[in-house]
């Protein structure tokens, strides 16, 4: 059976770090977890779709006010196994939460992607996202 599950245990975590690991490779998997969970301490959630038993897609998301957007939900990451990608997997957790923004009387649903992730942009504009903005960015 495939499902969304929100996730909140620890051990839930480490099963979703793998997943967030193709996404974040300059992290290991012990610094998602440690990083995940203080975020959770400031409203940073994770929801993943299982398949089989085995987590396939990954979503770290919160939800936040600004005054461009008033409330909105924020994707941080989003992510799926390079070998489950195509299967609708995050299709599905794409719906789930735009159900959630919907559910917390969110006015949008926000996420920023690298300039070089063509096919996810795609995935994006094929789920009537928009491009709205250039997201600019300064190491200190």
């Amino acid at each position: 059976m495939t499902k969304v599950i929100r996730v909140t245990e620890l051990e839930q975590i480490k099963r979703c770090a793998p997943v967030l690991r193709e996404l974040r490779t300059a992290l290991t998997e012990e610094d998602i977890v440690g990083r995940a969970v203080e975020q959770m301490k400031q409203g940073y959630c994770l929801a993943c779709v299982e398949s089989e038993n085995a987590v396939c897609s990954v979503a770290g998301y919160r939800v936040t006010e600004n005054l461009a957007y008033g409330k909105f939900l924020y994707v941080d990451d989003l992510v799926t196994l390079a070998d489950q990608k195509r299967n609708g997997f995050a299709g599905m957790l794409m719906n789930w939460l735009v159900e959630q923004a919907r559910e917390q009387e969110c006015a949008a649903l926000v996420l920023d992607s690298g300039v070089q992730r063509f096919e996810a942009h795609r995935f994006y504009l094929g789920h009537r996202m928009d491009i709205t903005s250039h997201h600019f960015y300064r190491k200190l």
